[in-house]
C-alpha cells in the first residue's frame, strides 16, 4: 500500500494536525468571521476563499482551520451528533481514495482466513461479545448493510448492522428478512436464504432487550455492541487497519462485475457507457447508496475504465462460466476472478 510521506510528495502536501495552532472560527450575527492564531481577523482574500471553497457547515463547533493551504487536513470540527469531522485537501483526497483501492487485492487475498476466523468465533459455546461479533459480521458480509451508529439512530432515527433491533428482524425457518431505515432515510428490505445464519440470528433475537446484537458479559450482565466494537473486531481477525468499510468495497466492486457479466458486450465504447450506468443505478441499490456514491466509493475505478476500454471482457467469460454458489470460506469462483483482476492492475501501475 501507499505510505503516507509517498502520497504527501506525490502531491506536494505537508502533513499538518488540529493540535498545531490554525484559524479559528467565530460566529458575528448571521454570519462567520475568521481569527488567525494571534486573534486577529484573516483578510488575506486568497486564504478567505480557499476558506469558503471549504463549505463548513454552519453547525460545527470548535473549528480549526489549517494555516497552510497546502496542508493535507484542511480543516476539522465537530458536527451537530457530537463527531469530530475532517474537510482534507481535495489532492489528498484523490491520491487516498485511489490507495484505498490498492487495499482490495490484500483484503481479499486475506478473506479466507477471516471468514475462518469468524466461523471459529461464531462456534464459541457462550453468547459471549466476540461470538456476537462474528455473528454481525457475518450478516454484514451477507447482506452489505452499513454498519451504523448511535449517533444516527437517536438523530435521524436510521440504523444499520450495529443499531439493529429485534423487530427489524423475521426468522422463519431458514429465512431471514430485515426491514429498517437507513442511513438518509433509504428504506431497506432484505430477504436472505441460510439456515445456518437464521439459527443464529434468532439467538441473538432470543437475549431480553430491544437490541439485536447483545452478548453476555460473565457475570450475566448484557451489552450491545455499537461500530467501533465491530470494526475492532475486524481489526483483530485481520491483525491490518481493515474495517466494515472495506467488506463493502469488497463487495460493490464484486457486485459490479457480476453485473457487467450478466449484459453482452457491446461493441462501442458509448454503447458500453451506457451499461456502466446501469450497473452503477444496480449496485448501489444493493448496497443502499445513489450512484454517484457508489461510483466513487465502493467501485473499484479501474473496473470500470476496463470494462469501457474493452479489456475486462476476458474475465467476464471466466464469470460466466462460475457457479454462482457461495463460499462460507475460503473464495467463491467468481473472487478469484475479481483477485486476478486486482493483482494485474496492481502489478500493471507498480
Amino acid at each position: 500500500m501507499i505510505e503516507t510521506d509517498q502520497l504527501l510528495d506525490e502531491n506536494h502536501l505537508v502533513y499538518v494536525t488540529d493540535s498545531t495552532p490554525g484559524i479559528t472560527r467565530k460566529r458575528k450575527g448571521n454570519a462567520f468571521i475568521y481569527l488567525d492564531r494571534k486573534g486577529e481577523p484573516v483578510t488575506n482574500e486568497k486564504t478567505l476563499l480557499r476558506i469558503r471553497k471549504l463549505v463548513l457547515p454552519p453547525a460545527w463547533e470548535n473549528v480549526w482551520i489549517a494555516e497552510k493551504a497546502n496542508g493535507h487536513l484542511q480543516a476539522t470540527g465537530i458536527d451537530q451528533a457530537g463527531r469530530k469531522q475532517y474537510r482534507y485537501h481535495p489532492d489528498w483526497c484523490k491520491s487516498r481514495n485511489e490507495s484505498k483501492y490498492y487495499r482490495l487485492p490484500e483484503f481479499g487475498k486475506m478473506l479466507p482466513g477471516i471468514r475462518k476466523s469468524i466461523q471459529q468465533d461464531i462456534r464459541r459455546r457462550q453468547m459471549d461479545e466476540r461470538k456476537v461479533l462474528a455473528i454481525s459480521v457475518s450478516l454484514m458480509q451477507k447482506t452489505l448493510i452499513r454498519v451504523g451508529n448511535e449517533s444516527y439512530k437517536q438523530l435521524y432515527g436510521s440504523y444499520g448492522l450495529s443499531t439493529l433491533r429485534d423487530k427489524h428482524v423475521k426468522v422463519n425457518g431458514s429465512r431471514l428478512k430485515l426491514s429498517f431505515k437507513g442511513k438518509k432515510g433509504v428504506m431497506h428490505e432484505i430477504d436472505l436464504n441460510d439456515r445456518a445464519l437464521a439459527k443464529l440470528v434468532k439467538r441473538c433475537q432470543d437475549i431480553p432487550g430491544q437490541e439485536l446484537f447483545q452478548y453476555y458479559l460473565e457475570n450475566g450482565e448484557r451489552r450491545s455492541i455499537d461500530s467501533g466494537r465491530v470494526n475492532t473486531y475486524i481489526k483483530e481477525i485481520t491483525s491490518c487497519d481493515f474495517t466494515a468499510k472495506d467488506f463493502r468495497t469488497w463487495s460493490g466492486t464484486m457486485e459490479a462485475l457480476r453485473r457487467y457479466s450478466a449484459y453482452d458486450f457491446p461493441e462501442t465504447e458509448a454503447q458500453r457507457r451506457k451499461i456502466t450506468v446501469t450497473v452503477l443505478d444496480e449496485v448501489a441499490a444493493k448496497l443502499g447508496n445513489t450512484r454517484s456514491v457508489c461510483k466513487k466509493y465502493y467501485v473499484f475505478p479501474a473496473l470500470v475504465e476496463a470494462y469501457e476500454q474493452g479489456t475486462l471482457l476476458p474475465y467476464l467469460k471466466k464469470i460466466r462460466r462460475n457457479s454462482a454458489l457461495a463460499a462460507d470460506l475460503g473464495l467463491t469462483a467468481d473472487e478469484k476472478v475479481l483477485l486476478s483482476f486486482l493483482r494485474a492492475e496492481r502489478k500493471k501501475r507498480a
